[in-house]
């Protein structure tokens, strides 16, 4: 199991991964220390734990080409994207509605969900890792890792 310590005013640790069964995680919460302000930094390991839990959860429902995206650096709207598929409409909302119920269980976040209803691309918000599920053809007209993924390097 993947255990978090809160031992001091906004220092999380992450203890070594014994076993993949994630939905035991105990839940965390960072509280900014007196002064400081909640914005994302760049080695937040509360941030990396979300982005793993979301891309196994996802990866243990059977999303398609999960590809994860670092923003740090790039925006403040949050420090990870996430950007996978689903074969179908039926399953791009199970996708979100799974990956919902999963994040309040296992970690008590709850995460802003748009488009689970048609189902052709849920954009679910947890404030630090931005998740879209898209269906395949949808994913292909939009293209957004080519907005967010940094361009080869030239040589």
């Amino acid at each position: 199991m993947l255990a978090l310590v809160h031992p001091g005013a906004g220092d999380l640790r992450r203890f070594a991964q014994e076993d993949s069964d994630l939905s035991q995680m105990a839940t965390v919460t960072r509280i900014p220390a007196q002064g400081q302000s909640p914005v994302h930094t760049q080695d937040d390991p509360e941030n990396e734990v979300l982005r793993d839990y979301i891309v196994e959860t996802l990866a243990s429902e059977k999303a398609e080409e999960i590809v994860t995206i670092d923003l740090r650096g790039k925006t403040s709207i949050a420090d990870y994207m996430v950007i996978c598929s689903g074969r179908s409409s039926r399953q791009v909302s199970a996708l979100a509605e799974r990956l919902v119920e999963r994040l309040k269980a296992g970690l008590g976040r709850v995460a802003k969900v748009e488009g689970k209803d048609q189902g052709d691309w849920v954009l679910l918000d947890t404030g630090d890792v931005i998740i879209h599920i898209f269906r395949p053809e949808v994913r292909d007209f939009y293209q957004l890792e080519k907005l967010w993924m940094a361009p080869p390097a030239q040589t």
